[in-house]
């Protein structure tokens, strides 16, 4: 299996001494070696990047739309309490950046999404994705807040879904009602060529619709 895997991560390659140079596999353990075969190579790549020992992943790029329902400004708003995780501006066309580093409490990795806006300054969202839980992997937001994400290789694009939500508390996990939840967050990360990829979040309610849609354009920055 490791083999399988290794054939599908772009530039991987043999260590003078030996040892096998993967990268972080952990994304392609949870889709499988069949559906990770279907991505772009940039993205198998992108997603295998290391991030330890003091390495980050940088991207940059510009935010090309944002779509906030009533419902969903109130959404943003609410979940400033908890580190505010979902835009908060509908400005298009301000830069964005994204970096991605080690979690060195967890193993994991903290994506740090900056927005900048026409007023004031920029939106900083922090969060981490740990590689754990009943579907394998989770996002915490901050408040103790987070969700079950599962993964799947879809229309060529890798897209990540919510499973539930949960609030951890007093060493206790507390998984939420369906009513108290924002509804399914959708995140897809698809390439789009010239070495940019676009990023898209939606949070729509079962009742509510759609309540949240972004969608930024990046490239990574190569030192």
């Amino acid at each position: 299996m490791l083999a399988r895997f290794r054939s599908l991560v772009p530039g991987s390659s043999e260590a003078p001494s030996g040892e096998t140079t993967l990268g972080d596999l952990r994304f392609a353990a949870l889709i499988g070696a069949d559906a990770w075969a279907n991505l772009p190579a940039a993205v198998r790549r992108r997603f295998c990047k290391p991030v330890t020992q003091g390495r980050t992943a940088v991207y940059v790029g510009e935010v090309t739309e944002t779509q906030l329902s009533v419902c969903g400004r109130l959404l943003a708003q609410a979940a400033r309490l908890i580190g505010s995780p979902f835009p908060t501006s509908t400005d298009r066309n301000v830069p964005a950046v994204v970096t991605v580093t080690e979690d060195f409490a967890t193993g994991g990795q903290i994506w740090t999404r900056l927005y900048a806006r026409r007023a004031g300054f920029p939106q900083v969202i922090h969060s981490s994705k740990q590689f754990g839980g009943p579907t394998g992997l989770e996002e915490h937001v901050g408040g103790g807040v987070g969700m079950t994400l599962t993964l799947q290789a879809q229309d060529g694009a890798l897209v990540f879904r919510s499973h539930r939500y949960f609030v951890d508390i007093l060493g206790m996990r507390l998984w939420l009602p369906a009513v108290l939840t924002p509804g399914r967050l959708a995140v897809t990360h698809r390439e789009c060529g010239d070495g940019r990829f676009a990023f898209t979040l939606e949070v729509t309610h079962p009742r509510l619709g759609r309540l949240i849609r972004q969608r930024a354009l990046f490239q990574e920055v190569v030192p």
